[in-house]
């Protein structure tokens, strides 16, 4: 495993004090391949049992995923990661047409890891999107070849099930080929409690309106002793996964996340992926899994350092690693920044998420490189080809638009 080409600006980077070019100087020789691997003497043996199971295909125990998170060196599990991602999608990487629709960071939850949302006390401090307001986004790309609009935001006391589902309905009727991904768990709790139905009943009411599937947002991390820390008023992680299961048991389709490198330790995390994995055993409606990494500008958690992109880098493989049976991971560019997103692509990372348009905040206000978050479908071809990969435009649920030539 090799990169073959990344951005060599010598700006340097706040969670490391690197510059990328003597950040790659430093890493380079420390990759590794398969075969490296295996011709290593001295490593740990529980290392190197792991490292047999993946080259047969064999699912890696919780205590092995710790493990890996304890005493896994960059290289390797790297060179992991990267033989798992060329055994899945022999040398390809995702990408999608898309915008998102925001309707408001106005939220009756106060997470403190949120740099995004403005309590409803304070609600003239943020926005509120009307009908028309949102449905002139949709109409804005009329007669361009987008795929896929995703719609979240904060948890607003007025914007109720029947506001959205009426959304949904009229966004349809603009353009009825558009795939809606829309609204987190917490979201959908928050709507269907209010409105006094199941979260069956609920979610059957969207997707008759228009809803196709799920985000993965929310999710954080499921240990409630974390949630307590940092978002302890909303949807606790049993009430999540019960959510995505639901929708999943309805035929849609949604992704998962993880909100990683703030207070939770490597057993909350490898816990937070296992529980994944199971409802993934039981239902397989998840299309990918996006680790989210905590930014720490204009929130209530300022004071933790944020992780660095070689500890970035390993949670990355150790998920491709872990995460056997969900086919896609994601790392979403305008969280990590391109750049760092862009060194995924050989860490078992096979999906770049979209083209965005500048259409979403979250990150942006939390602190990320990517303040007006938007990338041609040229740019993010060419952000993928440079490292050696094959671009190929997908739609929402991974089917191929366009597989674009490959790198010579």
């Amino acid at each position: 495993m090799k990169l073959m080409h990344v951005f060599t600006s010598d700006k340097p980077n706040f969670a490391t004090g690197y510059t990328y070019t003597n950040y790659m100087s430093e890493m380079e020789p420390k990759t590794m391949n398969l075969n490296q691997v295996f011709q290593m003497s001295g490593m740990d043996k529980g290392l190197m049992d792991i490292a047999e199971k993946v080259q047969v295909g064999e699912r890696i125990t919780e205590a092995e995923g710790l493990l890996l998170f304890e005493k896994g060196e960059l290289g390797f599990v790297g060179a992991l990661a990267n033989h798992i991602a060329e055994q899945l999608h022999n040398n390809r990487v995702y990408f999608n047409r898309n915008f998102h629709i925001e309707p408001t960071n106005v939220c009756v939850f106060t997470c403190n890891f949120c740099s995004y949302s403005r309590q409803y006390k304070h609600r003239d401090d943020g926005w509120e999107l009307t009908m028309e307001q949102m449905l002139d986004i949709v109409r804005k790309y009329d007669g361009q070849p987008v795929t896929e609009a995703h719609i979240v935001g904060g948890v607003h006391p007025k914007m109720n099930l029947e506001f959205f589902c009426e959304l949904l309905g009229r966004i349809k009727e603009i353009r009825p080929d558009l795939h809606l991904k829309g609204f987190t768990a917490v979201e959908l709790e928050y709507m269907f409690r209010k409105g006094k139905v199941s979260i069956e009943e609920g979610l059957r009411k969207m997707r008759d309106a228009g809803l196709q599937s799920l985000p993965g947002g929310g999710a954080e991390i499921f240990a409630q002793e974390v949630r307590d820390v940092i978002c302890a008023d909303k949807v606790d992680g049993a009430g999540w996964l019960h959510i995505h299961e639901t929708a999943h048991n309805l035929g849609m389709h949604s992704n998962a996340t993880m909100l990683y490198g703030h207070v939770e330790t490597f057993a909350h995390r490898v816990d937070h992926m296992s529980q994944l994995r199971s409802l993934q055993d039981k239902t397989g409606g998840f299309n990918c899994f996006i680790p989210l990494k905590f930014r720490n500008a204009n929130n209530d958690m300022s004071h933790i350092k944020e992780s660095t992109i070689i500890e970035d880098l390993r949670l990355y493989a150790i998920a491709r690693i872990f995460m056997d049976n969900f086919r896609n991971l994601k790392a979403y560019w305008p969280m990590l920044g391109r750049q760092t997103a862009q060194l995924t692509l050989s860490y078992g990372v096979n999906d770049l998420d979209g083209t965005i348009d500048d259409t979403t905040k979250i990150y942006s206000m939390a602190g990320s490189e990517e303040q007006t978050p938007s990338l041609s479908t040229e740019e993010l071809c060419d952000l993928i080809s440079s490292v050696g990969k094959i671009p190929v435009e997908r739609d929402t649920l991974y089917n191929h638009i366009h597989v674009y030539e490959a790198v010579q």
